[in-house]
């Protein structure tokens, strides 16, 4: 197939039990079969998936179009505070009930036959129910109540929504764990989040791809030069990460060391490498690496994320959240939104907005991450019993003090396989 992707009237091919999370096959970037199984199993399954932060829901009425996996939902505010997240999607013939990304209502009629539902989902109107002077109307007996797009399980952290379609799910903060909630709490420490600015991009991969990417501390100061070069990140920096006991979950963070001393000798062990992220560059204006100390641990990059389709970033001053979502076996949207706080100085704000541009499709530090992953599905299209090798730091989960290891690759590989039963 032109995609890459392979036939399936053989069957799902075996993946080896051994491997584990150490080898994974390349078809499981390539198969529709494997994609139709993550969305039953995965993003329909019992996961927590995320939606969007309750501060682009401030008023009743408020909606915010999203996706779930490649299923549309719709997230909303009613006149009772609660929020709720259900299908994009009409009662009626199944067309889309939200046209627009997001905006306020009072409730959802669809265009095609102006079947209305309300903020929460429930079908309340159907046009010409009774019929037109005797004639015609819904059939009798049709109850209303028994009708409607699926609706998803909601819960939030920190003024951040996450929905699922399984309503026996863990409640949130069990499938969390205590370590993540403590780092995500450590990023927002009680303040009131606003969003700074959002965009879309568009990665030519599999959206596993994408997630692998999150999770490798071992690339990150390699890959990228901005990195290295003016010191935000080396391996050689105190730092470790997390993997949460099912292996999904990760953190991965570091500290700047300021000794001179220090700093030579991280500069000699990437030239000893012969590492591209050692090259000579620079900056005409430094002031987008001035920052301001927000955090007392001195913790200057954070990444956590939560299975499997949500990524909180800490690079010095710049927040942001970001949803991957499945675009087809071979293409992702990533969604980013840039976040600052109430409580910011009109200075805070301006260092964080002159950061934003480290990260992004175009981005100082991760301009690369939008490429790489398409490198790899372009050269595994051809490949698909081949396996790529994860044996960086060994071939456990466990968290650790260094970030020179692929472990918490193997633990979204590991949770990936005990959900889709692969």
């Amino acid at each position: 197939m032109m995609d890459g992707s392979q036939p399936t009237s053989g069957g799902m091919p075996v993946w080896a039990e051994e491997d584990g999370g150490t080898r994974v096959p390349y078809w499981i970037f390539q198969r529709e079969d494997v994609r139709a199984l993550e969305n039953d199993k995965i993003f329909h399954g019992n996961s927590w998936n995320y939606l969007c932060l309750e501060c682009e829901l401030a008023e009743p009425g408020d909606f915010v179009a999203v996706h779930v996996g490649e299923t549309p939902v719709i997230v909303t505010r009613d006149s009772d505070g609660q929020f709720y997240a259900f299908e994009n999607r009409c009662a009626h013939r199944g067309a889309l009930l939200a046209l627009e990304d997001r905006g306020n209502v009072k409730d959802f009629t669809c265009v095609y036959h102006a079947w209305t539902h309300s903020l929460q989902g429930d079908l309340k109107g159907i046009a010409f129910k009774d019929g037109i002077k005797g004639c015609g109307g819904i059939a009798e007996g049709f109850d209303m109540t028994n009708y409607g797009p699926r609706k998803l399980r909601v819960d939030s952290i920190e003024g951040m929504l996450f929905g699922s379609f399984d309503d026996a799910v863990d409640d949130l903060e069990d499938y969390l764990g205590d370590e993540l909630i403590g780092r995500i709490a450590r990023v927002f420490n009680g303040r009131t989040p606003v969003v700074l600015g959002r965009f879309t991009q568009i990665l030519p991969n599999n959206w596993k791809l994408y997630v692998e990417n999150t999770k490798d501390s071992y690339h990150a100061s390699i890959l990228h030069t901005f990195f290295t070069t003016f010191e935000l990140n080396r391996l050689s920096q105190k730092g470790g990460i997390i993997v949460s006991e099912g292996g999904g979950c990760h953190v991965s963070y570091s500290m700047i060391d300021r000794d001179a001393e220090e700093a030579k000798k991280n500069a000699s062990l990437y030239s000893d490498q012969k590492i591209r992220s050692d090259r000579d560059i620079s900056l005409q204006d430094t002031s987008m690496l001035q920052g301001f100390k927000e955090f007392p641990d001195d913790i200057t990059l954070q990444i956590l994320t939560v299975f499997p389709n949500f990524v909180l970033q800490q690079i010095q001053n710049s927040l942001a959240v970001r949803r991957v979502q499945p675009n087809g076996i071979g293409s992702t949207q990533l969604h980013w939104t840039y976040l600052g706080f109430e409580e910011d100085t009109p200075e805070q704000r301006k260092i964080r907005l002159k950061q934003a541009n480290l990260v992004g499709p175009g981005g100082y530090v991760s301009m690369e991450d939008g490429c790489i992953g398409g490198f790899v599905q372009r050269a595994t299209a051809t490949s698909p019993n081949e396996r790529a090798v994860l044996a960086m730091g060994g071939y456990d989960i466990a968290s650790g003090n260094d970030r020179i290891t692929e472990a918490s690759i193997r633990g979204f590989w590991v949770e990936y396989r005990a959900r889709t039963g692969l």
